[in-house]
């Protein structure tokens, strides 16, 4: 599957000038975690998502720093953080340079990036332009989409002892003299694995 296979096509986005209480209330309403920000022409500029409402001033989060940290770090993170924490607007508060992905991005690739990056969307673009955008929530679907498709593995003895003989042939720590025997749907597994 590719992302183009799961994402949200009708897809949810603010502008630079949105204010922060727009965007929150956008967000409680359809029940979503974070809107793409994109310019007048519609090219995404950053995502806006919970966590950015996380260090606000109004509620008294703001992030506090020892003195020692705020000298090695230097005065422009602690203005960031003053701006972030005070910002009005989705421009000032988003987190630009967002991770994207194309239509066809493997939905290995997908999960991979997300991991990597503990990102919970990807945007997807076509030649710049916001065109969907893969969630968790998505990925959750598409594993309940081909649920259905999975074989009965309870079908018969033979069936399943062969489908956890080549399924644990390709693991790397597949144990050693595995042995499968399966009776009337019981599975007994008999092998060596050096480690716990």
């Amino acid at each position: 599957m590719r992302a183009h296979q799961i994402m949200a096509r009708r897809v949810i986005s603010v502008g630079t000038e949105t204010s922060i209480l727009d965007a929150a209330r956008l967000m409680m309403d359809d029940h979503i975690s974070g809107l793409p920000v994109v310019d007048a022409a519609g090219r995404l500029v950053g995502i806006v998502s919970e966590s950015d409402f996380l260090r606000r001033s109004e509620i008294g989060t703001q992030r506090r720093r020892a003195s020692w940290l705020r000298f090695l770090l230097g005065s422009g993170d602690a203005a960031d953080d003053f701006v972030h924490e005070r910002g009005r607007k989705v421009g000032e508060i988003m987190s630009d340079d967002p991770v994207t992905v194309a239509e066809e991005t493997p939905l290995p690739d997908l999960v991979e990036l997300m991991e990597k990056k503990r990102i919970k969307r990807l945007p997807v673009l076509r030649d710049g332009q916001l065109v969907g955008i893969v969630t968790r929530s998505d990925l959750l679907r598409a594993v309940a989409s081909i649920a259905h498709e999975i074989p009965d593995p309870t079908a018969d003895d033979k069936h399943i002892h062969e489908r956890i003989v080549r399924a644990l042939d390709s693991e790397s720590w597949c144990p050693l003299g595995l042995q499968v025997s399966v009776r009337k749907g019981v599975v007994h597994l008999r092998g060596v694995i050096m480690d716990e």
